[in-house]
């Protein structure tokens, strides 16, 4: 008797290991996040932000994407830390812009301030954008205009 209960315990506790790792999310797409803070009452609750996700797709492999899964580029004509992307470039190519400053980064990741005073996201240095032409997470702008989809 005692045997059979044993193994009834054993085997539910292989049924519910099961039922968690099924519910997980897919190790395909990985995130970089940073610590965020949001405030409930008198307490602070920390929670994760992802701010760089790594996307796979069949034709391109993997790339980095946003935190709303819109696949980033980088532009031929930007160097290290600086952004050549201006006027009318940006209303085709808008920058990855942080919307609020993070304690801390994830590796390979910095903000660098524009010409025009304003932050944006740079991925090892260089700078990243998004493409207006890009729905429902495709990725159409790489090999355009000079964007090309950022690789890890």
């Amino acid at each position: 008797m005692l045997k059979k209960l044993i193994l009834a315990i054993i085997a539910l506790v292989i049924i519910v290991a099961g039922v968690y790792a099924l519910t997980q999310k897919s190790p395909v797409n990985k995130s970089y996040s940073t610590p965020v803070t949001t405030t409930k009452s008198a307490k602070t609750t920390p929670r994760t932000a992802s701010i760089i996700e790594i996307k796979t797709a069949p034709h391109i492999g993997q790339y980095l994407a946003n935190n709303l899964g819109q696949p980033l580029y980088t532009y031929g004509a930007d160097s290290n830390g600086v952004s050549n992307c201006t006027g009318s470039c940006l209303s085709s190519w808008p920058i990855y812009a942080p919307t609020s400053s993070a304690a801390s980064l994830p590796a390979h990741i910095t903000i660098i301030s524009r010409s025009d005073g304003s932050k944006q996201y740079a991925y090892k240095g260089m700078p990243l954008y998004t493409f207006t032409g890009d729905t429902n997470g495709q990725v159409t702008g790489d090999g355009v205009a000079n964007f090309h989809v950022a690789k890890p």
